[in-house]
């Protein structure tokens, strides 16, 4: 039987879910049989336990999603949505933000300890997969008490784990808000990973994953593949309309390496910043995760299986018009799928120049579609 205990954590301003004995299977065939997840709660649950919202973070997110992160000594990386009056309010959700299971902000992953050892999983850390991270999740939310959440909501790798939900748990949610995502990770979308992989894999501190060992950290390798990645989150024009060819604090060129250009100067800080708050081989599992995650031939087949009285989830589809990692015709596959069995499904296509991280920016229409949908159908349902 599993022994549960939550705990609060000074140091990283959260939660700590303890499972002891869990024997957590994953999809690779190991198993944990004791795992840690990190968490943060905002608002209150209500007496009826129907107002709770879990928004599943992004690759490089974290259980701070709002308030106050003691890691980055900044706010937490959807403020801007998350909080008292804001478009997932909290003086009428409770909203449960948790690290992924192989996250590196508290939860069992690579960068922790092995069990009743004195020594860091580094490379001998099991491989996981987006369906992992959301039993995970699901042990979480029994052990919070909670029967159903009203919504699981996620952008990015977080719409991944709606997604899951959506197909391995649909009795226990209500509504999905499903940002910037698609069935399955698309073959450019592995290439860019695999070359961030080979950045962090290649630099001489990585020493197969356990540098903690060796007391160094691949921090060229990290650095690299952050940058990598950082170009996929934009788009051309937010470039062009940020950066343009605008020397970097000269009026010359230098005719050599330097960073000469400012696009050059703000992707190597992009770069130095996240080695500071992100652990390289949790990147590689993460990013793995991601390329493993592939709905396209059972999606359908599994909703025809789930009868429609067990599922009578609402789903909310957003893209953007910029967005070319995760583009409008890859959520339009979801939505298509949905229409085609009858499921209660809104689409919306945000036009913006701002690429695929417009979902953790200020975008407007993305506010007003959040809350409208949220409180739209909670004010049906659990008034």
């Amino acid at each position: 039987m599993t022994d549960i205990e939550i705990k609060k954590d000074k140091e990283l301003e959260c939660s700590i879910a303890e499972f002891t004995n869990a024997n957590l299977k994953l999809v690779s065939g190991s198993v944990l049989e004791n795992f840690k997840l990190a968490f943060k709660t905002f608002g209150s649950l209500n007496k009826s336990k129907s107002n709770a919202i879990l928004i599943c973070h992004a690759l490089t997110g974290d259980q701070y999603v709002s308030g106050h992160n003691p890691i980055t000594e900044r706010d937490g990386w959807w403020s801007r949505m998350v909080g008292p009056d804001k478009p997932i309010d909290t003086n009428k959700f409770f909203v449960i933000c948790s690290n992924v299971l192989g996250g590196c902000s508290g939860s069992t992953g690579p960068k922790q300890k092995k069990d009743n050892e004195d020594v860091i999983y580094g490379g001998s850390f099991p491989s996981i997969t987006i369906k992992d991270m959301v039993v995970a999740q699901v042990k979480l939310i029994d052990a919070l008490k909670i029967d159903k959440l009203f919504s699981v909501v996620g952008g990015s790798m977080g719409a991944m784990q709606a997604l899951q939900w959506s197909t391995d748990f649909p009795n226990r949610i209500q509504t999905i808000v499903h940002i910037a995502g698609a069935l399955k990770h698309s073959a450019q979308n592995i290439a860019f990973h695999e070359v961030g992989r080979q950045a962090i894999m290649n630099d001489p501190n990585w020493h197969e994953g356990n540098y903690f060992e060796k007391a160094s950290i691949p921090e060229r390798g990290l650095s690299v593949a952050r940058m990598i990645a950082h170009i996929t989150y934009l788009s051309e024009d937010a470039m062009h309309r940020k950066f343009g060819r605008k020397l970097q604090s000269r009026d010359i060129i230098s005719f050599g390496f330097d960073a000469d250009f400012q696009i050059e100067s703000y992707l190597r800080y992009q770069g130095r910043s996240f080695v500071e708050r992100f652990d390289a081989n949790s990147y590689l599992y993460l990013t793995r995760a991601m390329d493993y995650f592939d709905h396209s031939e059972t999606y359908r087949k599994t909703l025809e299986f789930i009868n429609n009285e067990d599922d009578n989830i609402k789903y909310l589809i957003i893209s953007f018009t910029s967005d070319w990692l995760f583009p409008t015709r890859e959520n339009k596959e979801i939505v298509e799928t949905l229409n085609s069995l009858s499921r209660n499904v809104s689409f919306l296509e945000i036009d913006t120049d701002k690429g695929h991280d417009s979902f953790l920016l200020d975008e407007l229409d993305l506010d007003i579609a959040m809350k409208g949908f949220l409180e739209s159908n909670y004010g049906k349902t659990n008034e």
